[in-house]
């Protein structure tokens, strides 16, 4: 853990620093850009892969980023503001590029209050809600996972669609599902808004003038 900033709502975290660990730090009432899940790679993994569960922008979230390009240069992009755009900003094209552009180093993440949060599961897929309002939403094996975070009736309103759901007050470690590391791929058995994620580590192919860029750092 490098640096938590209550007041500015930021964290800087080196890459290979546990999801669970950046909850365990933070002060209550603030939340990072994911649920409370541990998946293999770190904060570092999990934006490379452009983040996990998350019903909003990710990209908005990641304030900057250090990173060592395949070159083996280090690059420093963005900062701890909210608004610092100086010459190009590679903040953006890091995250969810899955290892083309390089290895985080450190990490800059936005925080977001709230007074109250609820995490509930209960059978069901993502495809039979196509409208929520939880920040969070996954599944896992069958089962629904939505989580959010705010004022209290509005966290209800947004977890409370779920019938018969369970609450569920520990964080979730689904490290075990990916031995051989976060891959993307159909079959698999966790899944978000975004992809199916499985087992090994498989990547989406790089469109080509995304391959340039990381070629030239």
């Amino acid at each position: 853990m490098l640096d938590i900033s209550p007041g500015d709502q930021t964290l800087s975290v080196s890459g290979d620093v546990g999801l669970l660990e950046i909850y365990a730090a933070l002060p209550a009432g603030l939340y990072p850009p994911f649920p409370p899940v541990e998946l293999p790679g770190g904060v570092g993994g999990l934006v490379s892969r452009g983040g996990f569960g998350q019903t909003f922008f990710f990209g908005a979230e990641v304030l900057g980023v250090t990173f060592r390009a395949p070159s083996g240069r280090v690059v420093r992009a963005g900062g701890r503001t909210v608004k610092n755009v100086q010459g190009y900003d590679l903040t953006r094209p890091f995250v969810g590029s899955f290892g083309a552009l390089g290895e985080a180093l450190e990490i800059t993440l936005r925080l977001r209050p709230g007074l109250f949060s609820r995490h509930v599961s209960a059978p069901g897929s993502l495809t039979d809600f196509p409208d929520l309002s939880a920040r969070f939403a996954w599944e896992v094996d069958g089962q629904l996972h939505l989580m959010h975070f705010g004022h209290g009736r509005q966290v209800d309103r947004a977890v409370d669609i779920l019938p018969g759901a369970t609450e569920i007050t520990e964080p979730v470690d689904l490290t075990p599902h990916f031995p051989g590391g976060v891959g993307v791929g159909a079959g698999g058995l966790v899944k978000d808004r975004r992809f199916g994620w499985v087992d090994g580590g498989a990547v989406p192919p790089v469109p080509e003038l995304f391959a340039r860029v990381a070629a030239s750092l």
